[in-house]
């Protein structure tokens, strides 16, 4: 049976790859990729920690706004919880466990059938499927949209400024990058949108694959709000000086370094979502930015209707931890930021 190297080193036979397809070989490899064959581990035992491994009090809070969602859309009976990159289930778990009464219908968008596997393990009948955000075109009408951490995995195209425009880098058959010109006019386009003012050799992702995920989204029948949770960063900490090399990394067991081309198959690959971009194809495809913050400010306003309903009871010490780690500065507060984006629907 093939390996991954041995895989890419056929691919690369017929000359340099672009990074965004080595990546989604990394990553989505139905055998070898990191994410192809099923749910890994997060947490201490794995390679990195989520809002979601925290504990529960992520998935409450999420079924708190998903609540008033469906109270501002004049309680809808068809009224619908679909989440995107589910993973093993277990924010959905979570938000299902904490709606208190309400039979909302739960869609998880999953394409991968090991995926779907795993999820209908902790799930069962509680949860329906679609393979992907096209089959959304035909319904629901009124929904919620979440998603943590997905778009920092999507394949990125990275680009390198040699002092008089921007290149495309490829990886060769000696698995290092080499420099040539743009693999589609799509990603010629978005390098147009670059400041042509960095230093030489000043490194970026352009993220494609992100662009044509809120179009999709912008295609969906629903109208609605989306929650959107990921680490990122806005234009002007995207283009920083600080993060000329990009903001690629590779993580294994919790250790993080900029390795990207080494161990692949066996190792987390992401990037920082540049926000202001998302922001701005969003509100191209009709949708509008209602809030954008700091995850540990947006979360805390998120539970204030919560913290009320305690009447000074407080929390129990191990709900305290987990909102200390999601909300603190120096934990995930910080490091994570939100978008929710209000969609009219078609």
């Amino acid at each position: 049976m093939s390996s991954l190297p041995q895989i890419l080193r056929e691919q690369l036979v017929t000359g340099p790859l672009p990074f965004a397809q080595v990546m989604e070989l990394a990553l989505y490899h139905p055998e070898h990729g990191y994410y192809g064959p099923g749910p890994r581990r997060i947490g201490r035992g794995g390679d990195f920690f989520t809002s979601v491994s925290v504990g529960p009090l992520f998935g409450k809070l999420l079924a708190l706004q998903a609540v008033q969602e469906w109270q501002k859309q004049g309680e809808p009976a068809d009224f619908t919880i679909i989440e995107q990159g589910a993973h093993d289930g277990q924010l959905a778990e979570d938000v299902l466990g904490a709606l208190e009464g309400h039979s909302f219908c739960y869609l998880i968008v999953e394409p991968n059938p090991r995926y779907r596997e795993a999820q209908s393990k902790r799930l069962g009948d509680r949860v329906l499927w679609v393979e992907n955000l096209a089959a959304l075109q035909t319904g629901p009408q009124h929904a919620f949209f979440l998603c943590n951490e997905l778009p920092d995995a999507f394949p990125v195209h990275l680009v390198r400024w040699n002092g008089e425009r921007w290149r495309e880098l490829y990886v060769d058959a000696a698995c290092q990058f080499v420099e040539g010109d743009f693999s589609s006019p799509e990603l010629a386009a978005e390098a147009e949108k670059l400041p042509n003012d960095l230093p030489t050799g000043h490194t970026l992702e352009i993220n494609l694959a992100m662009l044509a995920w809120m179009r999709e989204l912008a295609q969906a029948a629903f109208r609605g709000a989306l929650f959107i949770a990921d680490y990122g960063l806005d234009a002007e900490e995207f283009f920083d000086d600080s993060r000329a090399g990009g903001t690629i990394r590779r993580y294994r067991q919790h250790q993080m370094d900029g390795k990207v081309l080494e161990d692949l198959g066996e190792c987390d690959l992401t990037t920082h979502i540049h926000f202001t971009r998302l922001i701005e194809e969003a509100s191209c495809r009709g949708l509008k930015q209602r809030e954008y913050d700091l995850q540990g400010r947006l979360l805390g306003r998120m539970a204030l209707p919560w913290l009320k309903s305690l009447e000074g009871k407080g929390m129990d010490a191990a709900t305290m931890r987990q909102f200390h780690s999601l909300t603190h500065p120096a934990f995930m507060g910080r490091s994570f930021r939100c978008l929710v984006l209000d969609k009219s629907g078609e």
